[in-house]
């Protein structure tokens, strides 16, 4: 027994001898520094995924502004001053963005790739989230949401009782319960049935998405989502309401999912199932940073009276501007895309509460063998390799935001009131300095319209409710660092929170 656990352990330490021989990266001439970390394959992944900004910051106290670290078998190259962002994003024809993306979807969300060079589809997904999120179409789908907002917000006028009284609820239960509701039947559109049915259906589905999004960074990471059946079930039930043939007999679709529906039959060779799981990942990414990022901004607003009192005089005056009367029993609110972009305060309100909760991960992989040239030097970068930023080191780094872990409702107003561009690191003016929806060929197509989301949600919140947290001096939430490089981290726990309808 002994002899066999002794050439057992003999193989042991001649495959950890040949993976100290073959498998750790040796640093060539010109290369970044290199952190191979102690473990095969997995690198510093784990102390990456504990902590990403204090790894981060302690490699950066290392090594200076660029280093590379193999995490989970792949060699990233971190770019972590602002300075040398715009340089990284010129050495676009070095870069392929769509690789990691387009495989990340397809592992996640279970179709085949999307990428037009595999085949499968020949349309350009990004092409049709810019013509449908953007421009004219931004208008049509602005104005549904606010509808829908309403449709799920207003209390029905009947029930006087429920609307003199105030409710309690944890504020990120609310968030998710209006943005998720309003949101699904903003682009997936509305059943031909009762109201009640309708919401039923949709609450179920807000179960099955908080299932399977709570494994969301495991499926990103690598695992198979069959480990996890609960939220396989999930993604699959999800999938089956999103089938071509149950969306066809729902009105008012959006047009970024009727152009969809329409591409996917005419372009691809994707099955029933892949279809719906390619508007899977539609409804994902409308859902999944929006919901954090809408309770972030009522949190930190409702916590700070000078964000409170500020955003109450804004948002009276843009409604008296627009002639906008605010009650139960009249016609809803409507703010045009035009009203909603002139209303500076809650700019702030929100790209501040982005600041403190965003966790991007904006990732290039190199195409070739090339030399990368930043404000730091140049660096030799081996082809298949990721280049990587992270904003939210620049979101924290006190020269550029004084006391950067206070929320600031006004730190993007200037001195009239109007929005502030202007921020510097080492004396010098930044180009990139709030990051929170990506950059360059990744920035989020959608981000025009989430931002008029939450400006619209805190609109109605301000002009329907009485708001106040339960407790006064309740400290902010700890953000859930294991969404770390997704978006916007949501809390780790909720906050209670009272409203009650305003008389009007």
């Amino acid at each position: 027994m002994m002899t066999i656990s002794f050439i057992w352990g003999i193989v042991v330490i001649m495959c950890c001898c040949l993976w100290l021989i073959l498998g750790i990266r040796r640093r060539q001439t010109a290369e970044p520094p290199l952190e191979n970390g102690l473990l095969p394959y997995l690198g510093c992944a784990l102390q990456f995924g504990a902590n990403p900004l204090e790894f981060l910051r302690a490699n950066q106290r290392k090594h200076g502004h660029v280093f590379t670290c193999r995490l989970m078998g792949k060699y990233v190259h971190f770019i972590t001053n602002p300075l040398s962002y715009h340089k990284v994003l010129c050495h676009g024809k070095f870069f392929d963005w769509r690789k990691f993306h387009f495989s990340t979807s397809a592992k996640v969300f279970g179709h085949r790739s999307i990428d037009p060079n595999d085949g499968h589809t020949t349309e350009n997904v990004n092409r049709t989230f810019i013509k449908t999120l953007q421009g004219n179409a931004l208008d049509s789908l602005t104005e549904t949401m606010m509808e829908n907002l309403q449709l799920v917000m207003r209390p029905s006028p009947l029930s006087k009782s429920k609307i003199a009284a105030w409710v309690t609820e944890g504020m990120y239960s609310f968030c998710y319960r209006v943005m998720f509701e309003a949101g699904y039947l903003t682009l997936f559109g509305k059943e031909l049935t009762r109201q009640d049915a309708q919401r039923a259906r949709i609450l179920n589905s807000l179960d099955d998405f908080k299932q399977f999004d709570k494994i969301f960074p495991a499926l990103v990471a690598g695992l198979p989502i069959h480990m996890f059946k609960s939220a396989h079930n999930a993604r699959e039930k999800l999938a089956e309401g999103l089938m071509h043939k149950n969306l066809r007999e729902r009105d008012h679709v959006s047009e970024l999912v009727s152009l969809r529906m329409l591409l996917n039959d005419t372009l691809s060779t994707f099955d029933d199932v892949e279809k719906a799981k390619t508007h899977l990942a539609v409804l994902w990414a409308s859902q999944a940073n929006t919901i954090p990022a809408t309770f972030w901004s009522l949190f930190q607003m409702i916590r700070s009276p000078e964000a409170m009192k500020a955003a109450t005089e804004e948002v009276n005056k843009t409604l008296a501007n627009a002639d906008q009367k605010v009650s139960i029993e009249g016609n809803p609110v409507c703010l045009s895309q035009m009203q909603l972009n002139d209303m500076p305060v809650l700019d702030s309100i929100i790209k501040e509460s982005l600041r403190l909760s965003s966790a991007s991960l904006t990732i290039r992989t190199a195409k070739e063998d090339f030399t990368l040239h930043l404000e730091d030097g140049s660096y030799n970068i081996r082809k298949d390799d990721f280049i990587a930023l992270y904003p939210q080191l620049m979101h924290l780094d006190p020269e550029i935001y004084p006391d950067p872990l206070t929320f600031k409702y006004d730190r993007y107003l200037d001195e009239d009131g109007k929005t502030k561009t202007s921020f510097y690191s080492n004396g010098l003016k930044l180009k990139y300095y709030y990051m929170p929806f990506g950059s360059g060929a990744t920035i989020c197509p959608g981000r025009l319209f989430a931002v008029h989301e939450i400006k619209q949600f805190l609109i109605l919140m301000l002009s329907y409710f009485e708001l106040q947290l339960v407790d006064r001096h309740v400290k902010c939430p700890p953000l859930d660092q294991s969404r770390a490089g997704l978006g916007v981290l949501p809390p780790l726990n909720d906050i209670e929170f009272k409203y009650k309808v305003k008389d009007f």
